[in-house]
């Protein structure tokens, strides 16, 4: 089955050239309303993702907009952001979502290829670690605190232009996730950072979270 999935942005202009292609779209929401908006235009279902996920954010929570967002549509809805184990994943499915997707945690997967330093700073995160950068000009980004966000977030409260605060991130995240530069780099991660203490495969990972869920959601 092909399937596309969208995020960062309205992907309204392309779905007709998906539909028609017989291509199944599930685009990521940060609100009611794009979610509606979405169905309206023939998405298969939303990725409602709350702003506990890391890289680009928006305002709600996973608690209060997964159950908005199944209250306001038909089709299903997935739920995102701050699901690092079997307990997100339990609490996810009892607001209503009929899946999850997980990005952080698996980002620290033997199959992930990204380099070793990123996922060493993401095992070695404390609960605080997560920061955001961007809210200023409307485009907020959540990654974990190193030299490159203290400065840019000083930058921006010193009212820098957008253009100038893009120049400085200007490659940064390949400069973490390939080059292993944490401390220049943008290490996107979610608020589930802290949590994660170790690397495994995705079969273990899977495994593991699917058996804690299971064992919750049949109490």
């Amino acid at each position: 089955m092909k399937v596309v999935t969208t995020g960062a942005g309205d992907p309204e202009k392309y779905m007709d050239m998906w539909k028609a292609a017989g291509v199944k779209v599930i685009p990521v929401v940060a609100s009611v309303a794009l979610a509606r908006r979405m169905e309206k235009y023939g998405a298969d279902a939303v990725i409602a993702e709350g702003t506990e996920s890391g890289g680009h954010i928006g305002e709600l929570t996973t608690m209060t907009l997964v159950p908005q967002v199944v209250d306001a549509v038909s089709i299903p809805v997935i739920a995102a952001g701050g699901i690092g184990d079997g307990r997100g994943i339990a609490a996810a499915f009892m607001l209503g979502a009929e899946a999850v997707q997980m990005g952080t945690r698996f980002v620290v997967s033997a199959e992930s290829i990204v380099h070793d330093n990123y996922k060493d700073r993401i095992i070695k995160a404390k609960d605080i670690d997560s920061t955001v950068t961007g809210r200023t000009h409307g485009h907020p980004v959540r990654c974990l605190r190193n030299k490159m966000t203290r400065e840019y977030i000083k930058l921006e409260n010193e009212g820098k232009s957008f253009e100038e605060l893009e120049y400085l991130t200007l490659g940064s995240l390949r400069k973490a996730v390939q080059d292993g530069d944490i401390t220049d780099g943008t290490v996107m991660a979610g608020q589930i950072a802290g949590m994660i203490n170790k690397k495994q495969t995705c079969k273990e990972m899977i495994d593991e979270m699917m058996a804690e869920a299971t064992k919750l959601l049949n109490r």
